[in-house]
C-alpha cells in the first residue's frame, strides 16, 4: 500500500511546541499502481459523493458530537456535575472545553456552538457545516484535539456512546443539506413544511433504510446501550419538526434563512467512522431520491409514551436493538454493500460478526452480580 498525503489537508497541530513543529496531514490509500485502494473508508466517501456531481449537488453536513471527560481511562470519575446548558460549572470540565475550541479554531476548523450536555461531565461542540469529505476529516481531528487536549490536563475523554449506566449517552446528531451552486436543494417557500419534493424524498430514504445502516452509524456494542428508549436517543422511526424522540428531525424554518433547511439524523454516535457513516446515509437519502419515495406524516408526539399498538397503528418501525440485529440487517442489504463497495463491506461483516461472538463469549458482571448467588 502507498498512504499519498493529501496537500490541502496541511495543518500545524497547536498544542505541540512551534520549535518542534507537527503537522497533520490526511493520506488517500493507494496500490502500488496507483490506483485507490478499495479498502480505503475514505476512498468510500469520494465514490459516493461522485454519485452527486453529474448533478451539481453538494452534500454538507454538520455534525454535533457529544464526548465524557473522566479522571483517568480506567473508571468514569466524573470532573463536573453539571447538567444541559449548565453555565455554572465553573471547573475543570469548562477549561477543557474552552481550550480545546481554541486549539480547533487555531487549526482553521469553524465551531458554530458548544455546552454543558445532559449527564454529568458530558460535553457537546458543535461544528460548522461542510462539505463531507472535508468534515469527516474534521471530525477525525475533532476527537484527537478533544482527547489531547483533555490529556494535557491529565483527565482522559471518551467517545464511547454509552459509559455511564442510567444517563444519557453520546451522540452525532447528523445535520444534512444539498447545495446547488448556491441554491439549497432542500428549501421550498411554497411548501408547509418548507421542504422541497427532494427533501421530502431524501428524509423518506433515511427512514426507510435507517434500519439496515444503522450497524454502520452505531457500529459497536455499546452503541446499543445507548440506543434504549427513555434517555433521548431514537429508538423510532418517524420524522418531526419539534419532537426530539423522532429519528429524523427537520429544525422549524426562519424567515430569510433558507439556506438554513437541513435534515437531522440522530441515531449516529461519535464512536462510528465519519467517512462510511456519511457514505451510507447519503447513500439512503439518495434512493430516496431517485426512487421517489413517499414521505409519511411527521410524529409531534412523544413517541417515547405511545403504547405498542399505537406506535404499530402509526406505522413506526424501531432501529435494531442490538449489534447482531444490526448486523443481520446490513448484511442482507443492498443499499449497504453498494455504498461500501465489496471489499468494504465484507471486511466489516466479518469483523462486526467476530466483535459480536467475542461479547457473546463473554460473562459479564452483571450476570456474576445476578446469577452467582442465586444459580
Amino acid at each position: 500500500m502507498v498512504a499519498k498525503p493529501d496537500p490541502t489537508t496541511f495543518q500545524l497541530i497547536p498544542w505541540r511546541q512551534q520549535e518542534n513543529a507537527v503537522a497533520r496531514m490526511f493520506c488517500d490509500i493507494l496500490n502500488p499502481d496507483g490506483s485507490p485502494y478499495e479498502g480505503d473508508p475514505r476512498h468510500v466517501l469520494k465514490r459516493n459523493l461522485e454519485r452527486i456531481k453529474d448533478k451539481g449537488y453538494r452534500f454538507l453536513v454538520g455534525p454535533e458530537l457529544e464526548f465524557f471527560y473522566f479522571k483517568n481511562e480506567f473508571g468514569t470519575e466524573i470532573l463536573d456535575t453539571g447538567g444541559y446548558f449548565d453555565l455554572t460549572t465553573l471547573d475543570a470540565a469548562s477549561d477543557l472545553r474552552r481550550d480545546t475550541i481554541l486549539a480547533l479554531d487555531a487549526m482553521g476548523i469553524d465551531v458554530e456552538y458548544s455546552h454543558h450536555e445532559v449527564a454529568p461531565s458530558q460535553h457537546e461542540i458543535d461544528l460548522r457545516y461542510n462539505d463531507a469529505l472535508a468534515m469527516a476529516d474534521t471530525v477525525m481531528t475533532y476527537k484527537i484535539t478533544v482527547k489531547e487536549i483533555a490529556r494535557r490536563y491529565g483527565y482522559h475523554a471518551t467517545f464511547m456512546p454509552k459509559p455511564i449506566f442510567g444517563q444519557n449517552g453520546s451522540g452525532m446528531h447528523v445535520h444534512q443539506s444539498h447545495f446547488q451552486g448556491k441554491k439549497n436543494v432542500m428549501f421550498d417557500a411554497g411548501d408547509p413544511f418548507h421542504l422541497s419534493a427532494e427533501a421530502k424524498c431524501y428524509i423518506a430514504g433515511l427512514l426507510k433504510h435507517a434500519p439496515e445502516i444503522t450497524a454502520v452509524t452505531n457500529q459497536w456494542i455499546n452503541s446499543y446501550k445507548r440506543l434504549v428508549p427513555g434517555y433521548e436517543a431514537p429508538v423510532y422511526i418517524c420524522w418531526a419538526r419539534r419532537n426530539r424522540s423522532a429519528l429524523v428531525r427537520v429544525p422549524m424554518y426562519k424567515p430569510g434563512k433558507e439556506a438554513a433547511t437541513r435534515v437531522e439524523f440522530r441515531s449516529p454516535d461519535p464512536a462510528s467512522n465519519p467517512y462510511l457513516a456519511f457514505s451510507v446515509m447519503l447513500a439512503a437519502g439518495l434512493a430516496g431520491m431517485a426512487n421517489k419515495y413517499e414521505l409519511p406524516a411527521p410524529q409531534e408526539q412523544d413517541i417515547y409514551h405511545m403504547t405498542d399498538a399505537e406506535r404499530k397503528a402509526a406505522g413506526i418501525g424501531s432501529l435494531p436493538g442490538s449489534l447482531n440485529d444490526a448486523i443481520r440487517l446490513a448484511e442482507k442489504s443492498q443499499l449497504v454493500r453498494e455504498a461500501l463497495g465489496e471489499h468494504v463491506f465484507n471486511a466489516f461483516i466479518v469483523n462486526k460478526k467476530a466483535e459480536w461472538d467475542a461479547y457473546r463469549m463473554n460473562v459479564t458482571q452483571w450476570e456474576l452480580e445476578r446469577y452467582l448467588p442465586l444459580l
